[in-house]
């Protein structure tokens, strides 16, 4: 699904680092052309420097998004959903961050999920980025409880598992 939204913009790779730029942080395209992020506009400048691009590319790229209905379906219904990872801490949440050793395997969530639920640990937060768009895709869980002994050792012993961070 992502390499089809990413091939829309094969012949111009300006606009494709505007859309990996928009899917990677949960922005779309509202009716008017304009960037967003969960209703609030974002100005195509601001988009425009954070990935050292031209205003009128942004400005571009999101005209020709809504063009495309397969892609105007996408963008105008984006939502970003805040990470927690980063506040964690300050939340009294704990992190596992678990590297896999082939993003593309299936069961890798499944089996770490089922560790955390052997060990009745309440799941705050999951996610996963996409082996399409990051070099070093990961795992993330979140967890309402401090960790107890074991669990960071069995998720590491996990067949699909590379590397846990905790």
């Amino acid at each position: 699904m992502w390499s089809d939204i990413i091939h829309e913009f094969v012949d111009s790779p300006s606009q494709g680092r505007v859309v990996r730029f928009l899917l990677d942080n949960g922005f779309g395209v509202n009716e008017e052309g304009k960037i967003c992020c969960n209703g609030i506009d974002i100005p195509a400048t601001a988009v425009a420097k954070a990935i050292g691009s031209d205003r009128r590319v942004v400005d571009a790229t999101a005209r020709r998004i809504l063009e495309r209905p397969f892609l105007r379906d996408i963008f105008l219904n984006m939502r970003a959903t805040p990470d927690l990872s980063r506040v964690a801490e300050s939340l009294g949440l704990s992190v596992i961050t678990v590297m896999p050793k082939d993003a593309s395997e299936h069961g890798i969530v499944g089996a770490a999920v089922r560790v955390l639920c052997d060990h009745s640990l309440s799941i705050q937060q999951i996610f996963v980025t996409d082996p399409q768009f990051a070099e070093d895709p990961k795992l993330v869980i979140i967890v309402d409880d401090p960790l107890p002994a074991g669990v960071v050792e069995e998720i590491r012993a996990l067949p699909q598992v590379r590397q846990v961070i905790i």
